[in-house]
């Protein structure tokens, strides 16, 4: 059942470099990314946690797990989505990211969700 739940909640993402939040010369690089997450099955399930590995260009991985999402554990009704921008700090001008969540629906099922590796890149080194 959890590999039913899992492609019925569709989890995309959008990302950015700031640079007029980075620093290359202290090596900071900071990142927007926007995270777009879709219910398309036929029950609510509620987001409790997020588990986050973000990489960067020298291989350093940082980890960060807690309840919800920017101070929130939406619940998302069948046919409607959740939508939130977020940040990352990196010290090289490139890294990745990749997770899960952890939702509940309302009959008391937990299931895991994940999140497939995206990069962090300034663009102007993108080609």
């Amino acid at each position: 059942m959890s590999e039913d739940k899992q492609q019925a909640i569709r989890v995309s993402v959008e990302c950015m470099h700031l640079p007029q939040e980075s620093k290359p010369d202290e090596h900071r690089y900071a990142f927007a990314y926007t995270i777009t997450i879709e219910n398309n099955s036929n029950q609510a399930s509620q987001l409790l946690n997020r588990h986050w590995l973000i990489t960067d260009g020298q291989g350093e991985v940082e980890e960060v797990k807690g309840p919800g999402v920017v101070g929130q554990q939406p619940r998302i009704l069948p046919g409607q989505g959740f939508r939130y921008s977020s940040g990352a700090i990196l010290k090289t001008p490139v890294g990745v990211m990749q997770g899960k969540y952890e939702f509940v629906t309302d009959s008391g099922h937990h299931f895991d969700v994940d999140i497939p590796q995206f990069s962090l890149a300034v663009s102007a080194l993108v080609h």
